[in-house]
Order: C-alpha cells, then structure tokens, then sequence
C-alpha cells in the first residue's frame, strides 16, 4: 500500500459514490493532488446498498439539470475507464393514482421543456402498453422519461474511482480521518492514525458520519439516519430487463428489475430514524434489523399494483441506514463557518442519481472559488444553527424521508418539529386565527381563518382553502390597512469607525446616506450576480442595519463577515432574536400610527426612506417607511421584551381604521403585483441588477466603486441577453407557481421565476426572464404564452409593474 502523502491540494473525506464522483471530477480538472480517505472500504457506508435508479426529473430546473448530467456521466463511464457500471438505460415511468398527482406530473413534463429532457404525458392505456404487469384501474395517468434507467451504484463508483486514480488522484481506504486541522479561519489538513496530511481544502462527503466529524470543526451539517427498506422477488411472471422503472408515487414505492428479480422499495410516510445513539465503529457493509411489520402495509398496495407479486417468492428483505435532511435537500458547498471547508452529504437516498452532477459543480467550486449556477436550494449555508440538534433532526427525519414521494403541492408544510422559532406575539396571531407556516424554522402566518373557520391547510394544485381569506387580506393591504408580523426577517449590526467604507464597497447603492435614511441594494459577486438582496439602514456616523429575508439569514452573515478586511475597525453582530418587527401597510396606516405616537409621519416630516425612532404606547421603536406591498406604510422595529405592548395598542387603535391581520400569502401576493424581485427566485447569484430590472438601485460612480462594479459596467457596454419580465395571464383561471415555460409564438424563450394570484388585477401574475438580442431596449415583439401544466396561456407582458408603475401609492 503506498503512503500518505504528507501534504495535497484536496482530501476528500469518504469514499461513496459522492466522495468518489468528486475526487473524479477534480482530477478530470487538472487537479494532481488529491487524496481521497475512506475510513473503511469503497461504498462500505450506504453507497453499497443504493437501489440502483438513475432519474433525472426533479422539482426545480438547477436539479435537473445536475441529474441529467449523471444521467450523461453514467453513459460514458464504462467505456473511459474499462470498469463495467451496470448501467442501463431502460426509461422510467411515473403512475398518477389521484388528479392532484396527475397535475404535478403535467406540470413537471412542462417544466422538462426548458431544458429539453424528453418528458411524455401518458395516458391511462399507454401506462398499460409500456408496463403490463400493473394494475391500472386507479390510475389518471403518468409520464414516460425514456432517458432515465438505472445502475449498479458499488460499479460505478469503483469506475469513477478508477477515472480519479487514471489521472493522478490517491485514493486510500481504511484510513479513517480522525480530525480536521484549522488555524480557527481555515482548514489546514486531517489528522489520521497515520498521520497528518497538511491541504488546502478537505470535502466532508462521510455521508451519515458527516454531521458528527463536521461538528468538531464548528461546521453545521443538519442529517439524521432513517431505516431504508426494499424487498426482492423472484419468480415474477412477465418480468424481462427492458421494463421501465416505475414510480407510484401514491403508494410510496418504487419498482425496478435487478438481475432476473424485481426490486421494490418505498418511501414511507412515517420513517423510522436511527442510529441516535451512535454508529458503531466496525459498521462496514452491515444491514440493520428492520421492521417487517413496519414495512408491510407498503408491501400489501404493491401486491394490488402489480398483482404478479402474490404468486412470487420474497427473496430477501433488506433494511439499511440513509441519510436525511430536515428539508429533504441535501447538502452542498463552501462551509460558512470555516474557510476551504467544503460539504457533500446528506443525499436523502438519490446519492446514485445525484452523484455526477454534485461531482461536477463541486469540483468547479473548488476551483473557481464559486458555485458555477445558482445551488441555492442545496446550498449548506441555508442552514440555521438549531438544525444540527439531535431531537429536532430525530423527530424532522421522520417526516423527510416519506416527502420524497409525497405529492409536492404548493405551499406545504412540514408537520414534525415545529414550534421551533416564535415571535413575541405568536399567540396573538393564533387568537386572530392564524394560520402559521414554518419557514427556517420560524412560525409565520401564512393566512387568517376567520371566527368559525379552522386555520388549516387543504392542499391542491388548485384554489386552496385559503385562497379567498388571502384575497381579502390582499384588498385590506390595498384599500385599507393590514398589519404583517415579520419578526422573523434577519438583521445585523454593522459598527466602527470603518463601518460605512466596508459596506459601500459590499453594496452596489450608496449607503453613504445621512443618518436616519434607509437604503434599498444588493451585494454582487465579482460576476455581478446578487448574492444578497436586502435593507440597510444609517443609524449614526459609524452604525448601520442591516435587514434581510429569514431565508438567508447565515449566508448573508457570512457574505458581510467575509469580505470585512483583518484590519478593518467594525463589528458586525446578528440581533434578530432582540427585535420583533410588526409592519403596518396601506393607504390608512398613516392615519393609524400617527394616533399611536407623537411623531410626525406626514409626508414632509417623514418621506419615504425615513428611518427614526419613534414613542409608541410604552416603547421606542423604529420606524421605517419603506414597503414591499407596494403601499405607504412603516416596519416597526420592536425590542422583543416590548412587542406584545406594542401589537396590543395597534391592534385596539386600529378596530376605528379597519385594520385587518394578512399573513405571508397575501405579502406575496401584493408583491407580485407590483413586479418586487424575491431573492432565490427570481434574482439568484446567476442574474445580475442589470438583467432583474434593479439598475436603479446601482450606484456606478460612488466613491471607491462596489464589488462587480467591472462586471456590470462590461455587461451594460455588451447588452443584456434577457430580462426579467412581468406577465398577466389572460385567462383568470389558470394559477402559477413557478418554472412554467414562457413561449413566444413557438420559441420556447425562458420560464416564470415565481407567481401568484393578483386579485386586484384578476389573474394570474408572474415573472420570469426572457431571452432578448443584445443590445436592444424593451421586450421583443410577438404574443406571449406561459404553459400551465401542459396548456399554453395567452399572457401580456411588460417591463413596468402592472400595479402602480409610478410609485405614487407609496410615496403620498
């Protein structure tokens, strides 16, 4: 066996398929000097026990497009490297047993066309045609993806191992990492029982040990082990290789032939987490006990589904451990907390069918010092702290794994581990009827029931149970005043003497402004992506806040805390838990609040952009004057031991100005009207200010600049290839969510980022980006459709808010 080397570029920890596709894909880049440690042999974890199915259809487009790449990697393998893969290339077919299913899948066959994976509709009879062991009396109908197939997942693993090794990559196995080196900034290498090995950059891709080495190192990696079941038969009449892999979604299981048998896994509702108290040192290879009895209301609807099953003989039953996340995505990317430190785990048991893509753009990652597309979704910075603890991601794993196969309607939400984050008037809302929603593990209101009515959710594709509670919430916002509790938006202190030039470099607005004034901007990287889309508020001289969505309460932390110089004299300080914030929007909140307080909030005294403390009942709060309805009205800042006082005196005042509760749907719904960008739909890393319509905000000629300042500037003198766009689907009835394909005539020319229901204008608003010549100003000319779920829409389309373009409403 050779020896460690006692120094490299990178150490990949694990060697699974994911630890091994990167090491591949690193050495396919030109990187020489990568080392590779498995702790004991190749795929030894769970990589051995993978099911084998290589789908490419997931529910975004950076997904797919990931998978299908591995889809592409896998095709190839055997032939560059001499190692057979087992792969095969059979197709996949997806049963719908209810219409809600039905529609997903519609949905997901148009969303397929923006990127060109071939996606069939299926009707009932051709279901029957391409798989006729299936009972298909239940059935609406399915999709056929002839490119998906499956694979052996311990094969193609040792293949892209060989590819790694071909080029210079060492892979050691039974060599366990022990400990990970840091100087308290960076990583510096591993420790092993045979020594240390100094690097530049380790990948932690230990799959389920990965929480617990990363935890070491202060590195949030949140995934729990669940028992993972499937079932092989033998003696199975009709079963031939050439059988697609079939998904039945409804019934949580999937089918595949393997080796002359059929192989039938599920994805139960309720999972049975494990290894709470540890994984044993020795576990290579190993099973684990299962449950039988657990497993066979799973095993009685596949016998109904494919009733061949009743005369074929068990083989084997087989449980063993996965990995899950508490938001069933898997972890990806740069470590915030720790320099150089890179996480690829918790694959929810699709590590096989993801394994490429994750290899590819790590790989880059690493090179490049970036993400080369917007990964948001994966990516391991949208981690909170308390996700790491032991009993939430216990009793959170539970649900995560049966989500897999769960129908993805909209908005729903998850039922374990909630009650996590509260704001101060949390029982408030609830007495208001409330309906909360659990988002970064804050408790939001999403919409009010009203007396009589239970504040539950009723999930469809269509018009859910709330959609009338929303709309009239909506209309208080427009013709009113409604009262938001966004206490759960991230905020930041930035202070020092150095504050102010620290952060007009990170902002492309110039928040050289004088104290007491409010600042709209995004941070660019030095591509010109907007990698943060937020608030910033002058308090003094050399004091700032900093106000951000809940979402990217870590990355934008760490963004501003990366790019603060060693020299520099500022502290930057996350105070989101010591303030609530209570927002009260409308044409009459003016009216309200200025009976609250003292101070004058007339126009001229307090203009829009107008940040000061202000007396309310007992308190001094902060006042913003800023919206993101698209109406006037003020964001209140509230110490938290004050907010209950506060919301009590707005809440009695505002009985005299018909002040009405509107929850997180109806924010969203306002906002689309008035075209407001949300970051990580529809302004992502990927789209520059320039692209998104928010030039306006960019500051070119401040003092010092602004990072992706060169990049912006290049982009305005070359032109734009495509614009976000705003549409008005004509037809009231049809709803949008998000990725439908956006046509002009019959040029397929880019896909809604984000929609809703605009009931002030009757239909349907979305965005998305359209592709345009460089160069050219507006939008292109021809009529435009957006395709909901099969059906192509005739859509109007503009670059001006539909609502308000003139901004008159939140400037009176």
């Amino acid at each position: 066996m050779a020896e460690l080397p006692n120094k490299c570029g990178v150490v990949v920890i694990g060697g699974g398929v994911i630890g091994c596709s990167i090491a591949y894909h690193l050495a396919e880049l030109g990187f020489t000097d990568v080392v590779l440690l498995e702790r004991q042999q190749l795929t030894s974890g769970t990589t051995w026990h993978a099911a084998g199915l290589v789908g490419q259809l997931r529910t975004s487009i950076n997904m797919t497009k990931l998978a299908r790449y591995t889809s592409e990697l896998y095709r190839r393998l055997e032939g560059e490297t001499g190692q057979a893969t087992g792969y095969r290339q059979c197709g996949s077919i997806s049963i719908a047993a209810t219409a809600e299913r039905f529609e997903e899948l519609k949905r997901s066959a148009s969303m397929a066309k923006v990127f060109d994976l071939e996606v069939n509709v299926l009707s009932v009879a051709e279901i029957g045609d391409k798989y006729p062991l299936i009972n298909t009396d239940d059935l609406y109908g399915g999709i056929h993806i002839p490119s998906d197939g499956y694979a052996n997942a311990v094969d193609i693993t040792q293949a892209m191992a060989k590819g790694a090794r071909s080029r210079g990559a060492q892979v050691f196995q039974n060599t366990k990492v022990t400990a990970i080196l840091n100087d308290g900034d960076k990583v510096t290498g591993v420790s092993t029982p045979e020594g240390d090995i100094a690097a530049d950059h380790v990948v932690i891709c230990g799959g389920m040990w990965s929480r617990d080495l990363a935890a070491t190192v202060g590195v949030n990696v949140p995934l729990h082990a669940c028992e993972h079941y499937y079932v092989l038969f033998e003696s199975v009449a009709g079963l031939h290789p050439d059988l697609p892999v079939l998904r039945d979604y409804d019934a949580c299981t999937y089918y595949k032939y393997d080796a002359g048998k059929l192989l039938v896994g599920a994805f139960e509702p309720t999972a049975k987490p494990w290894g709470m108290d540890g994984i044993a040192e020795d576990f290579c290879f190993d099973e684990i006990a299962g449950d039988f009895d657990h497993f066979e209301p799973v095993l009685h609807d596949a016998m109904a589904r494919l009733p061949a099953l009743q005369d074929a003989g068990i083989q084997k039953f087989f449980c063993g451990p996965e990995s899950f996340t508490p938001d069933v995505r898997y972890h990806l990317g740069k470590a915030p907390e720790l320099e150089n430190c890179f996480v690829a785990a918790g694959l929810n048991s699709i590590g096989l069918q993801s394994a490429g893509g994750i290899g590819k753009v790590m790989a880059e990652w690493i090179r490049d010092g970036h993400p080369p597309v917007d990964l948001w979704e994966v990516d391991v910075r949208r981690n909170m702290r308390f996700q790491g603890n032991r009993k939430y991601l216990r009793e959170r794993v539970s649900e995560s794994l049966g989500l897999l196969y769960a129908t993805h309607f909209p908005f729903r939400q998850f039922e374990t581990a909630r009650g996590v984050r509260q704001s101060a008037v949390h029982d408030r809302l609830v007495a208001a009827g409330a309906c909360h929603g659990e988002a970064f593990g804050w408790e939001r209101p999403n919409w009010y029931a009203p007396a009589g009515v239970e504040a539950k959710y009723e999930y469809s594709y269509g018009r859910q149970n709330w959609f009338e509670y929303s709309a009239a919430e909506h209309r208080a916002v427009r013709d009113s005043v409604g009262l938001f509790d966004q206490s759960s938006f991230a905020k930041f202190r930035l202070e020092g003497r150095d504050a102010m030039r620290v952060l007009n470099y990170v902002c492309a607005n110039d928040i050289d402004v004088a104290p007491g004034r409010l600042v709209y901007t995004q941070w660019l990287n030095e591509r010109g992506g907007i990698e943060a889309d937020l608030t910033v508020t002058r308090l003094s001289g050399d004091a700032f806040l900093i106000v951000t969505a809940a979402e990217t309460e870590n990355r934008d932390f760490y963004w501003l805390k990366g790019h603060i110089p060693p020299d520099a004299n500022c502290v930057l300080t996350n105070v989101t838990s010591g303030m609530g914030v209570i927002s009260v929007m409308g044409p009459r909140s003016r009216d309200l609040l200025q009976s609250l307080t003292p101070a004058d909030l007339s126009n001229d005294s307090f203009s829009f952009a107008t940040s000061r403390e202000i007396e309310l009942g007992y308190a001094i709060v902060r006042a913003s004057r800023i919206t993101f309805v698209g109406e006037l009205g003020w964001e209140l800042y509230v110490p938290t031991e004050f907010m209950l006082g506060v919301y009590d005196e707005i809440v009695t005042a505002g009985e005299s100005f018909g002040l009405v509760h509107a929850g997180y749907h109806a924010l969203n719904s306002l906002r689309m009207e008035k075209a407001y960008r949300h970051w990580s739909h529809d302004i992502t890393d990927e789209d520059t200010p320039v692209e998104a319509g928010l030039e306006f905000a960019v500051r070119f000629d401040k003092k010092g600049g602004f990072i992706g300042r060169d990049a912006l500037l290049k982009q305005k003198e070359v032109g734009v290839s495509r614009r976000l766009v705003q549409f008005r689907l004509a037809d009231p009835e049809p709803l949008l969510y998000h990725n439908e394909p956006i046509w002009r005539g019959n040029e397929l020319v880019g896909h809604i980022t984000s929609g809703a229901y605009g009931h002030t204008l009757g239909a349907c608003i979305g965005l998305g980006y359209v592709a345009v010549d460089p160069g050219t100003e507006g939008i292109p000319d021809g009529s435009f459709e957006v395709e909901v779920a099969g059906v192509r829409v005739p859509a109007e389309a503009s670059l001006r808010p539909f609502y308000d373009p003139g901004n008159q409403r939140i400037r009176c």
